[in-house]
């Protein structure tokens, strides 16, 4: 796959996504969310580490790749702001609204200007490398993702489970040695004292 049509299915998709946010309510909107969330991140991290250093150094794609990595900007601080709400308000709403017009400007920027520019300053083989660089760099980029979630819930499982198993235990084990060490301690008290009053 080439690099414009791996990028064009990328935004297909967050389009899809974005119209399904916008028909959901309530924890069914913040479940959307967190699909854009994760496919966005995705996109913007193949594009800034494969897509346009390739196209930095071109004069004709030059300025339009400097911009793209600012809307890129934009778009990162108003994930990071949204994904803190746990219920999505008005606030949150109104977010949401700039961040699906933030991405649709930069969606049409990429695929009208800068795509047009890029097929002029790159070789078919160039493209057709980056696509499989990109491609390749996204599976990886979802395996480590969905191996350190499932080592969070499992972490997380281990952690509510501990303490409520091994407290008691202490607990118990504490008030134990303490009986024990008590007894030891008065009865060599009364042994001594016995003894003591033997010799007076």
């Amino acid at each position: 796959m080439d690099a414009f049509s791996l990028l064009k299915a990328d935004h297909r998709k967050v389009e899809d996504l974005f119209s399904q946010l916008e028909s959901a309510s309530g924890q069914a909107k913040v479940r959307v969310f967190e699909q854009i969330k994760m496919e966005l991140e995705l996109h913007t991290h193949i594009e800034e580490t494969i897509f346009y250093p390739a196209l930095e150094k071109p004069k004709q794609t030059h300025e339009l790749t400097m911009e793209a990595y600012e809307e890129h900007n934009v778009v990162k601080t108003l994930l990071q702001e949204m994904s803190r709400a746990r219920t999505p308000n008005e606030e949150w709403e109104a977010k949401a609204k700039v961040l699906q017009e933030n991405v649709e400007h930069h969606v049409e920027e990429e695929e009208g200007e800068l795509f047009v520019k890029a097929e002029a300053a790159l070789s078919e083989e160039d493209l057709e490398t980056l696509g499989e660089q990109m491609e390749s760099e996204k599976e990886r980029k979802q395996r480590t993702a969905s191996k350190s979630s499932s080592k969070k819930s499992a972490k997380k499982s281990a952690s509510k489970s501990q303490p409520a198993s091994t407290a008691p235990k202490r607990a118990r084990g504490s008030k134990k040695g303490g009986s024990k060490s008590g007894s030891k301690s008065s009865k060599r008290g009364s042994k001594k004292s016995g003894t003591k009053k033997g010799r007076r």
